[in-house]
């Protein structure tokens, strides 16, 4: 049996098209294409309709499906056990994270696991786009978001604080706002992403209050907001550790401190699976530990198998 062709035809249906099974498995749709036609006639059955518009399993083709997905499944579980007890941690880790985070934090962290771990490598990318995990590849994504794939394990790390600020430049001129319902009244530099909400809640001591000033400007970049408003452009909201140095430096000025802001959470995700490959939890216990080197750190979920001890 070519595992291959198998794997392939299982990516199809589940893709749904010869070119998403492509993209998917690093190959050209012609060799997918090639393959499942080599699958069909050594079966000597048709296992997929195909139209210019889709494709739709025939019945053979369905009960088919039905019996390798779960076998490929338990060849993934097997794989992941061996992983999971192998001596030598080795392997590739490809990671999403947040270009903000990757800047200020990870580059560091990424060199000191990776000296102590000389047989893994990682593929780092930083982008606020939204990520599929399971159809790119994707080992680990940490976003500043909560996730509700149920395909993924995702662990919350810690919460965000964010804060309004302006420039002083800005409130000389456009005065400062109160009350959250003054905000109204003002200019904003908006966050937003595929991830990030861009409106702004805040608790005024009975309810939360969720206000939308208008914005000139809309970014999906927190340090582009900051340095927006260092310039005088607006209000914006940004997480407290982004804009902390420029706040001491008295270049933006906290407001509404008295009417706290709804947080946002780091999280991190990977995919489900039975069994966890080692280069998985020594990563994963590699972040957590890095994270709690700091004392204002109060990580949330932390799983069974990681000891900060």
């Amino acid at each position: 049996m070519d595992l291959n062709r198998v794997q392939m035809f299982a990516q199809v249906v589940e893709q749904g098209s010869f070119t998403g099974a492509a993209k998917a498995l690093g190959l050209t749709k012609a060799t997918v294409s090639r393959k499942i036609a080599e699958l069909e006639a050594d079966a000597g059955v048709q296992l997929l309709f195909r139209t210019t518009r889709s494709l739709k399993l025939t019945e053979a083709g369905s009960a088919y499906y039905n019996r390798v997905h779960h076998i490929l499944i338990d060849l993934k579980n097997a794989e992941d056990l061996l992983s999971a007890s192998q001596q030598l941690i080795k392997g590739k880790l490809k990671i999403v994270c947040p270009i903000e985070m990757g800047q200020l934090f990870f580059g560091r962290i990424f060199a000191r696991f990776l000296k102590q771990y000389p047989d893994i490598s990682i593929e780092a990318e930083l982008s606020n786009r939204k990520v599929d995990v399971i159809e790119e590849g994707v080992d680990v994504l940490f976003q500043i978001t909560s996730s509700s794939d149920t395909r993924l394990q995702t662990y919350s790390l810690l919460n965000t604080s964010k804060t309004l600020m302006a420039s002083p430049e800005y409130l000389a001129q456009y005065g400062t706002p109160q009350t959250p319902q003054d905000l109204n009244k003002h200019r904003a530099v908006k966050l937003e992403s595929a991830h990030i909400d861009g409106s702004w809640t805040l608790f005024d001591g009975k309810e939360w209050i969720t206000v939308e000033p208008e914005a000139q400007l809309t970014v999906n970049n927190v340090t582009l907001a900051r340095e927006a408003a260092i310039e005088g452009l607006g209000i914006t909201s940004v997480p407290s550790l982004i804009a902390q140095q420029a706040i001491d430096k008295h270049l933006l000025i906290p407001l509404l401190e008295d009417f706290p802001m709804a947080q946002t959470k780091i999280t991190m995700s990977l995919p489900q699976r039975a069994y966890l490959p080692r280069k998985y939890r020594v990563f994963i216990e590699f972040i957590y530990r890095a994270m709690s080197e700091n004392p204002d750190n109060h990580l949330l979920d932390i799983p069974d198998f990681v000891s900060l001890e």
